[in-house]
């Protein structure tokens, strides 16, 4: 959530960069500001009529000392008058200040500087491309018919189990997949990240905290009886640790990893693009957050997008680095990258992670500051990163890897899946 001050102290500059997001309510950056006028009014009036109420009640005690007690019941009536218009006021304050935040979520995060312009991912800028594209042999086939022939991933059992969009892996597919998880956490916790397992299950203040809600109710799976949305990514409950929490400027960075199950509805995704393991409703996910200090978030953002790099590499794919124009952002985020990894038997690029800096958006939302050398409560930067997701890592690693007698696998996960290939 944007603050307030970022809106009153230039109101133009917030339309401009909220226009780079193509959000077309501009307006409502106005509307909010003759809000917090009102809300301020209010305030101060309440804040008057309670302060005579205070002082008025005072000269009571003092007149009835002195025997004055006809003085000091008319104060009686006049302190009476006082409180009774003290309810409807707080009655309107409380009002707009729900107005005011109802309207204030509406906004998405402002765009950082280095957000490029456009509106489409075909705008987004390829910062890097690192790998090898490798040649295929003869006969290759996408990963939708490798999972069939060595019988790792049977969609059609997942879909009798829950429905369409949801996988069951098996023998060596679970292995696979039980192997790149252990790897991947291993990876991020020798880089300083501290591993958590979170539940996989959150309550509307947590989803609302990282700007899931309200923008994404159509995206996440919702149970209804108990309020509880299945998370989309463990970036929701372990960025939430924090929520309402003070922390110390001395601890920051604060690096944390999680795997976890990653839920989507993703409705009305259809056609090739969501073949196989492309797009699945269900999939596993180890993710990195960090809390930083607001100085210093950039510089993180860089080291985050490093270490995803380095990553990719272990794995011997392909990939390349973009920067989200404006119009491919989310609601939440001041400037993203996003990773793809090329599917050789698909011939396109396939996303595999995104990195981003919320600034302080999530954490105007959650609460989570700290204080500064002055003893001044300020609010932290928070950001995240996929490392990495696994549905696609896995069509590619499948494809590109493909032989006569199976599919080798990166000497990186060797240990963790024993052995170096699948047949």
């Amino acid at each position: 959530m944007l603050q307030l001050q970022v809106l009153r102290q230039n109101p133009q500059e917030v339309k401009e960069r909220l226009s780079i997001k193509h959000f077309s309510e501009a307006q409502l950056v106005d509307a909010i500001i003759l809000l917090d006028d009102e809300r301020k009014r209010l305030q101060l009036e309440f804040d008057n009529n309670q302060a005579k109420v205070n002082s008025t009640s005072k000269e009571i005690g003092g007149l009835m000392a002195k025997g004055q007690k006809e003085e000091a019941e008319a104060k009686k009536q006049e302190v009476a008058a006082l409180k009774s218009s003290l309810q409807p006021i707080s009655e309107k304050l409380t009002a707009v200040e729900k107005q005011l935040h109802d309207e204030l979520i509406l906004l998405p995060n402002l765009p950082s500087v280095l957000v490029p312009v456009g509106k489409t991912p075909a705008e987004n800028i390829v910062v890097k491309e690192g790998g090898i594209k490798p040649q295929l042999p003869a006969g290759a086939v996408p990963h939708w018919d490798l999972i069939k022939k060595y019988d790792i991933v049977d969609f059609e059992t997942g879909a009798k189990i829950t429905g369409s969009g949801f996988a069951l892996f098996k023998g060596q597919g679970a292995k696979l997949q039980r192997a790149l998880i252990q790897y991947f956490l291993d990876f991020n916790t020798a880089a300083g990240y501290t591993e958590y397992h979170p539940p996989f299950m959150v309550n509307e203040a947590s989803a609302y905290g990282t700007g899931q809600l309200p923008d994404k109710e159509g995206q996440m799976y919702f149970m209804q009886e108990d309020k509880f949305y299945m998370i989309p990514t463990s970036e929701v409950p372990i960025t939430n640790i924090y929520r309402d929490e003070m922390v110390k400027e001395e601890s920051l960075p604060i690096k944390m990893t999680a795997y976890s199950p990653c839920f989507r509805r993703e409705a009305g995704s259809f056609g090739k693009d969501v073949r196989g393991l492309n797009r699945v409703h269900q999939f596993e996910k180890v993710e990195l957050v960090q809390i930083a200090h607001p100085d210093k978030s950039y510089a993180v953002l860089d080291e985050m997008v490093n270490h995803v790099e380095k990553l990719l590499n272990t794995l011997e794919l392909p990939y390349r680095i973009l920067r989200l124009c404006g119009g491919d952002m989310s609601f939440a985020s001041a400037l993203t990258y996003d990773f793809e990894v090329y599917s050789a038997a698909q011939e396109r690029w396939l996303e595999v992670s995104s990195v981003s800096n919320f600034e302080a958006f999530q954490s105007n939302r959650m609460k989570i500051r700290y204080k500064d050398s002055n003893g001044k409560s300020q609010l932290v930067h928070t950001l995240n990163g996929s490392s990495l997701a696994l549905p696609r890592i896995i069509a590619c690693l499948l494809e590109n890897n493909q032989f006569g007698g199976g599919i080798n696998l990166p000497a990186a996960i060797h240990s963790y899946f024993g052995g170096p290939s699948i047949s």
